[in-house]
């Protein structure tokens, strides 16, 4: 099974079979197919597509590259979830204790910043000490200890698929929906989860914005997981606006402590949190239905529960271990904090989400190369919800930056990414379910 003789066919609009495409995946895996094969054949699928059988076969083929994690000796369900991304979405750092409290355990792996979305472990990384890439040994005690652990990919896991991604990026082939399918689901399935719920974002803040690719995604990501054998729900959920009203890697770790310990809890982001905990815990089996998950779900963060297993994973993996009691003595601080003020009044009628993503990047809290250095310090805080009315003066979010000139360049675009008309709407948080 030479790789052109594969990319021929799949260039010619062929369905490959379960082996061609395992071939291609190990060649991919030990070196033996090249970096342009590799983008060859991305483009010929990014072209010619691929059906549901050839994207569980590339899925199982990239899962099998490397290492897959047996959580067998545990005594409950293995749960996780995974978000396509978008602005203020913090809700892996709730949702792991809310489900290891509800009887789960979560070894949720998890990714960095990418473009103008945030990345869980950039947000982990702004807790002193907090280790995103334990040994073994310490993945499996805070696992065992906390119900959850909230870490990096190994680079055993689903090797092919770095090799894969890292032309895709180049190549202008990333949008390819059984890629991205292939890409998700390989290293869920590594990671050794048994049930798994989806949160595909969709609106001006997400990675597909178009509502019509977000359900095409969501379908192709639910049918290809119960195709491979893992149980899998989604919810289509809304990224017209900040999830969170902050966002910024130490924002979003106060902001989510807030959240676990009732200090305060923002509506929207509280709404896709439990909704995602009803659903991963119904297919789990920990309870009958998702809208008793969701009850199940709200106790254990009304009552402390989820609030101590997220202090005890923290402290596992290096953190301190007063995070909860005392965030402010561990979260770094920005040197600069503006208001920014509505120059008329008028009500929040739309936000460019991705621009307030972008203002978060060049503040320096994200990434515009691969290995830069990330600022936890900076970001924006307290951002306006569409819906709202404002008079002049009104604060429209607060920017907090290592520099004036920083914060002059953040405020310029807040304002300019918030329109204001006489009349607005909030947005759905939660617009639909499949699966």
């Amino acid at each position: 099974m030479l790789p052109q003789e594969i990319i021929r066919q799949k260039r010619d609009g062929r369905a490959l079979s379960a082996d061609e495409i395992a071939a291609f995946v190990s060649g991919v895996a030990d070196g033996r197919v090249s970096e342009g094969q590799i983008a060859a054949f991305a483009m010929a699928v990014f072209l010619r597509g691929m059906d549901a059988g050839e994207t569980v076969a590339l899925t199982r083929a990239m899962r099998d590259s490397g290492e897959v994690l047996d959580w067998s000796d545990l005594p409950g369900p293995v749960l996780d979830k995974h978000s396509t991304g978008g602005v203020g979405d913090n809700v892996s750092l709730m949702l792991a204790p809310i489900l290891a409290a509800c009887g789960a355990f979560v070894p949720m792996i998890s990714g960095r910043g990418l473009g103008h979305t945030g990345g869980t472990l950039d947000k982990l990384e702004a807790i002193p000490g907090y280790s995103v890439t334990p040994d073994g040994d310490t993945l499996r005690r805070a696992l065992r200890e906390a119900g959850c652990a909230i870490v990096g990919p190994s680079v055993r896991l689903a090797p092919a698929d770095g090799r894969i991604y890292a032309v895709r990026d180049t190549t202008a082939t990333v949008e390819s929906i059984p890629l991205i399918t292939a890409s998700i689901l390989s290293k869920k399935l590594a990671s050794g989860v048994d049930t798994l719920v989806l949160d595909v974002k969709t609106g001006s803040g997400a990675f597909m914005a178009a509502a019509d690719d977000a359900r095409a995604l969501m379908r192709s990501l639910v049918e290809v997981a119960r195709g491979a054998g893992l149980r899998c729900t989604a919810l289509l959920t809304g990224m017209d606006e900040p999830l969170a009203r902050d966002a910024g890697n130490a924002l979003e770790i106060a902001n989510a402590i807030r959240f676990l310990t009732g200090r305060g809890r923002d509506a929207r982001l509280q709404a896709v949190t439990l909704a995602l905990a009803g659903e991963v815990l119904a297919a789990g089996g920990l309870i009958g239905t998702a809208t008793d998950g969701e009850a199940m779900a709200r106790a254990a963060l009304e009552d402390g529960r989820a609030a101590e297993r997220f202090a005890r994973m923290v402290a596992l993996l290096g953190g301190p271990s007063d995070i909860v009691e005392n965030p402010s003595r561990s979260l770094a601080k920005a040197h600069v904090l503006r208001e920014v003020r509505a120059t008329r009044a008028g009500t929040v009628a739309a936000i460019d989400t991705r621009a307030l993503g972008l203002a978060v990047v060049e503040l320096g809290g994200g990434r515009t190369r691969p290995g830069d250095p990330v600022d936890p310090s900076v970001g924006l805080a307290a951002i306006v919800p569409l819906g709202t009315t404002l008079v002049r003066g009104d604060p429209l979010c607060v920017v907090h930056a290592r520099d004036e000139a920083s914060a002059d360049r953040a405020a310029a675009r807040v304002e300019s990414a918030v329109r204001l008309a006489e009349a607005g709407t909030s947005s759905a948080a939660v617009i639909e379910r499949f699966g």
